[in-house]
């Protein structure tokens, strides 16, 4: 079975494992029944860009083209740091784009990837799935992104808002009592916190404390002893066991692959 076709990131479901589907433009293949054999994935050398389709030599923010990348608001700045969004200055690159996307509840969380990290979603539970979060917790809806990122700084301040994707990848890391890290989080940051809410309003900001954790199983059938990165642009030709699957990671014998960092590159995958 051969299929050519664009990649972008893996599509998931929250299951045990989780389901994971490879899109290769309009086709997804359903992946875990390729566990344990042998795939190939080769770049054929077309890369387009995945907002406007346009051929582009270099891939920028996940996907773009260089001109997409500088002028398309989801490859702005604060997409990564959203305590830096200037939709009520009127600079938007697209306040259309940022009404539907950035003025909207976003959810903080603590997740357990590779240790405990703070996040900030829209999409749950696909974000704690792509991070590879074995165990996460909602903590806090805020109304809008530019206040979910200043909630994360003031929350950054007692947890790390990074994952080691390495280590992630090397295994489950050991279990952490998250309600409990909420709560003293909630705790250290209550001055803080309790500043944003008068500034914003009481609805702006609300803890959930109420919350269950939620534990992610991964279709791992062996981790990697030493995480080997794969790369299509020094490696077109990649083949392989497939070994399991982790976050946006194809755990293969001979290294790891993220297929979000390949997003719009032309592939032939055979299995």
């Amino acid at each position: 079975m051969k299929i050519t076709g664009h990649l972008n990131k893996m599509q998931t479901k929250l299951e045990s494992p989780v389901a994971y589907f490879l899109p290769l433009d309009d086709h997804l293949e359903a992946m875990a029944p390729h566990i344990g054999h042998n795939i190939s994935l080769h770049a054929t050398g077309n890369i387009h860009c995945v907002a406007c389709g346009r051929k582009t030599n270099k891939s920028y923010s996940q996907g773009h083209c260089y001109p997409c990348m500088k002028s398309l608001p989801q490859c702005d700045m604060c997409i990564m740091k959203p305590e830096t969004c200037h939709y009520e200055q009127g600079t938007c690159r697209d306040a259309a784009w940022g009404d539907e996307h950035c003025m909207k509840p976003h959810t903080i969380y603590l997740a357990n990837s590779s240790g405990i990290k703070v996040g900030i979603s829209r999409q749950i539970p696909t974000r704690w799935i792509d991070q590879g979060a074995s165990e996460a917790l909602a903590i806090m809806q805020v109304s809008h992104r530019h206040l979910s990122g200043l909630v994360e700084v003031i929350f950054k301040n007692h947890v790390s808002d990074r994952t080691d994707w390495r280590k992630m990848l090397k295994g489950s890391p050991e279990k952490v009592d998250l309600a409990a890290r909420r709560d003293e989080i909630f705790a250290a940051s209550a001055d803080e916190l309790a500043a944003l809410q008068k500034q914003y309003g009481d609805d702006a900001m609300v803890k959930l404390d109420k919350s269950e954790p939620v534990s992610i199983n991964y279709p791992v059938e062996e981790y990697p002893s030493k995480v080997s990165s794969l790369n299509f642009d020094k490696t077109p030709h990649i083949t392989g066991v497939l070994q399991g699957i982790k976050g946006q990671y194809l755990i293969l014998d001979c290294g790891v692959l993220n297929i979000r960092k390949f997003s719009g590159y032309e592939i032939e995958f055979e299995a």
